[in-house]
């Protein structure tokens, strides 16, 4: 095994955009006569539409919207507040330096391509990925190995030679079923006790060299 490429989730891993979301969730919940408490009433990593199932059964709410039209309220949500929204910090650095190594890059989110498409309009980041794989592509969303599976083929490389970096319990679990290794970004000390499983847990890409992330294949 050796480090010959590294896949990039997306929201709350290559962005911190998790409060953005997180508002957009409650603000349709609002709409839907549920006022909720947590910050994040969403189930982070296995998609938009996916997350509305869950939050319908746990909340037991009667509506005649479907989940694909309260993911598009929640995307149009999310997308008001997007001027908030920021790179996660280190991470141009970082990919960079996996460029200088001649390491392969991809992204592979659980997010639609047209919101992928709104992202790389406004930071400028397509051109850090060798291949890009959205939730169009996959039968099963995260927790699912589909997506990672999909785009180490993309990549040619085998999927234990693969690092992937992740924000969510879902994330680092579909990683690990590919047999990838995973770092998991953490962004507080709860947060961080859902992503136990992954290889290494770090606050920012700041906490990290290449020389780190290559000993994981030691």
């Amino acid at each position: 095994m050796s480090l010959k490429a590294v896949i990039f989730d997306l929201n709350g891993t290559v962005l911190s955009d998790e409060d953005e979301y997180g508002r957009a969730f409650k603000k349709v919940l609002r709409k839907l006569g549920k006022k909720v408490d947590s910050d994040y009433p969403q189930t982070a990593g296995i998609g938009v539409e996916e997350g509305w199932s869950v939050l319908l059964a746990k909340y037991k709410i009667k509506t005649n919207k479907t989940t694909e039209e309260l993911a598009s309220e929640t995307q149009n949500e999310y997308l008001k507040s997007f001027k908030s929204v920021r790179l996660k910090k280190g991470f141009e650095k970082f990919i960079r330096k996996l460029q200088e190594a001649k390491i392969l890059t991809a992204l592979a989110t659980s997010n639609t391509w047209l919101i992928v498409e709104s992202i790389f309009n406004e930071f400028n980041i397509e051109g850090y990925f060798d291949f890009v794989t959205s939730k169009e592509e996959v039968n099963f969303n995260k927790p699912a190995p589909d997506i990672f599976r999909i785009t180490a083929e993309k990549l040619n490389v085998n999927t234990l030679d693969c690092l992937v970096f992740e924000d969510s319990a879902s994330g680092v679990q579909a990683a690990k079923s590919a047999g990838m290794k995973v770092v998991a970004l953490a962004r507080d000390k709860k947060h961080k006790k859902t992503l136990i499983s992954a290889d290494l847990v770090v606050r920012n890409f700041d906490d990290l060299s290449l020389n780190k992330v290559q000993n994981l294949f030691n």
